[in-house]
């Protein structure tokens, strides 16, 4: 029997989603749902998914992707706990939702059904992004090795205890947010330096995407590849000087702490 991955709700991050899984299992066994029609018709067409109500999803995926806000999560889970305890076979509920607990969900459904957590970021709509995911007891080992496989087009897939989930998803989730201001700053720089604006965003843009695969794949601490551009007397430490002169790394710390702290807000 092939398995389905269901999606309620095709925003921006549950339509990444879908996508990726649709890159790595049949858009056949996709299920779509969201309550405009039209943009989850559109979202199942490119992926040559299908659409249903929530319901229909509830009662037909394996893995059912909760791509609702955090605010609307009760009344989602509410609409579709009939069909859920109706169900006799095994199926995992997957929330994407920020601040909201396995054990949170598990209060709303008032049964203790099989839920992972995951903390997604944008870049998954192109294959480059950060899954961070824990997963409830009631999860099998081979359902987590099931959801893996199906997300693996979605770039880079970690568990981590669901303590640590906030604290990771404020470096990967919000971090592309701080990721471009910096290169749009960049690329205002060099433009203020008389480069055309199409340019100046196509050299940030590639310079930030090789710099941070570098960090990833080289080993090396970045303060070393860092160093390594930092000619004796140069242009790029002069650089290096005014920005720690600005506070800049002090700042990149003071926002990463300021989205970790509203989120621990959010989760109260």
């Amino acid at each position: 029997m092939k398995t389905l991955f269901g999606f309620i709700g095709a925003g921006n991050m549950g339509g990444a989603l879908a996508k990726a899984v649709s890159s790595s299992v049949s858009g056949e066994n996709v299920l779509i749902s969201d309550k405009d029609s039209a943009k989850a018709s559109a979202l199942a067409l490119e992926i040559k998914a299908k659409t249903e109500d929530s319901a229909e999803v509830a009662e037909k995926a394996k893995f059912i992707f909760l791509g609702v806000k955090p605010q609307v999560m009760a009344v989602a889970l509410e609409e579709i706990l009939p069909a859920l305890k109706s169900r006799t076979d095994r199926f995992v509920l997957v929330s994407m939702a920020a601040a909201v607990s396995i054990e949170k969900i598990k209060e709303m459904t008032d049964k203790s059904f099989p839920v992972i957590r995951i903390m997604p970021n944008t870049p998954v709509s192109i294959g480059k992004g950060v899954i961070l995911y824990d997963a409830s007891e009631e999860v099998e080992t081979a359902e987590i090795a099931e959801f893996e496989a199906a997300l693996s087009g979605a770039g880079l897939l970690s568990a981590l205890p669901e303590k640590l989930i906030d604290a990771g998803s404020v470096v990967s989730g919000c971090g592309p947010a701080f990721v471009y201001l910096f290169g749009e700053a960049l690329a205002d720089a060099g433009v203020e330096c008389g480069l055309p604006r199409e340019a100046a965003l196509k050299f940030a843009a590639a310079t930030l995407s090789g710099a941070g695969e570098l960090l990833l794949t080289s080993g090396k601490h970045p303060g070393e590849l860092k160093d390594a551009v930092c000619s004796p007397g140069g242009t790029t430490i002069e650089g290096v000087h005014s920005l720690e002169a600005s506070g800049f790394r002090g700042a990149v710390m003071d926002a990463v702490r300021a989205a970790f702290e509203k989120t621990k807000k959010l989760s109260k």
